[in-house]
């Protein structure tokens, strides 16, 4: 499904089709015409089928990880099919193609994790099954409740919700941006931040585009909110200097104001057994600050956390 322009674009947007990645590259074409003062058909956005939205039946460590959810975009974009692709950051791997670069953030969103099912981590039910195929999520949730049992569930926001219905789970996490887009604010009960940390960049939007394409960064470049981008960098920075994975339970939230971020991180053990957490205030900017909190969190960690990292990504 793309959306045709009446004439010729000028951009065009690569995009994922469930309806999530399709709000969010609605979003972006609006923030764009807004920027520039466009017509709406002047932004034509295409559409890929992820791999990640194929298979649904396995946890993504099994099967690719996040990488799932950006080949056929990447591809799209090396092949000039489309100038930019709109991706959530959350769900894009550490380590991208030198010929690409992230050109904009938008203004980031609620980046907490919404609980369905419960009103609260400490009011699930004992022995409940929590439906989540995320490690960090898992992890978190059996560092605090060791008693519940996690089973895997995986699909867009709809899948997840059907799946909680049948019966499949008890309760079961989504990000409250993803919500929020998709108008269904009222769903579940916001988790708070500062004791049930979000995935890196949870909660923001990304445009990447080719690294020589100044046409097309520069036209970016007027939607780019440099808080959230400062922050994106920063998590992205920890779990580079971290070498997490997919298979990884790290956690971190990181807040941008007067030119410095401060930054709180977990690690834990996939058991949820283990934790350690760290933080750091660092000029925006500093990853040799990320670089020594990700080394510190690391020193102080077992091989049940250890072995879950790696020099890279």
């Amino acid at each position: 499904m793309t959306e045709k322009p009446a004439s010729s674009p000028i951009i065009r947007l690569g995009t994922r089709e469930s309806p999530l990645a399709m709000a969010q590259a609605r979003e972006t074409r609006e923030r764009l015409c807004k920027a520039h003062g466009w017509q709406q058909d002047q932004v034509e956005l295409v559409t890929v089928v992820a791999s990640g939205d194929k298979v649904l039946d396995r946890p993504l460590a099994e099967i690719g990880g996040k990488a799932l959810w950006t080949k056929e975009l990447d591809h799209w974009l090396g092949e000039d099919h489309v100038d930019a692709c709109v991706h959530s950051m959350k769900d894009v791997e550490t380590i991208r193609p030198d010929a690409f670069m992230l050109a904009a953030i938008l203004p980031r969103a609620d980046r907490r994790d919404v609980l369905v099912g419960a009103e609260s981590i400490a009011a699930i039910p004992k022995g409940a099954r929590v439906g989540t195929s995320a490690p960090r999520r898992a992890a978190q949730l059996l560092y605090n409740r060791p008693d519940c049992q996690v089973v895997g569930i995986r699909g867009n926001v709809a899948t997840r919700l059907a799946k909680l219905e049948a019966g499949e789970a008890d309760v079961t996490f989504l990000a409250a941006a993803g919500l929020a887009r998709l108008g269904q604010s009222d769903v579940g009960c916001a988790l708070d931040e500062d004791s049930w940390l979000p995935a890196a960049a949870q909660g923001a939007i990304g445009i990447e585009c080719r690294v020589q394409d100044t046409r097309v960064r520069e036209l970016l470049s007027a939607i780019d909110d440099a808080p959230s981008h400062a922050e994106v960098l920063a998590d992205r920075a920890l779990l580079a200097s971290l070498g997490g994975n997919c298979h990884s339970s790290v956690a971190v939230n990181s807040r941008f104001a007067d030119g410095q971020i401060h930054m709180r991180a977990f690690v834990f053990s996939p058991d949820g057994k283990e934790r350690v957490e760290g933080e750091a205030e660092f000029a925006e900017g500093d990853f040799s600050a990320v670089e020594a909190l990700a080394q510190d969190l690391l020193s102080r960690s077992s091989e049940a956390i250890r072995q879950h990292f790696g020099p890279s990504v």
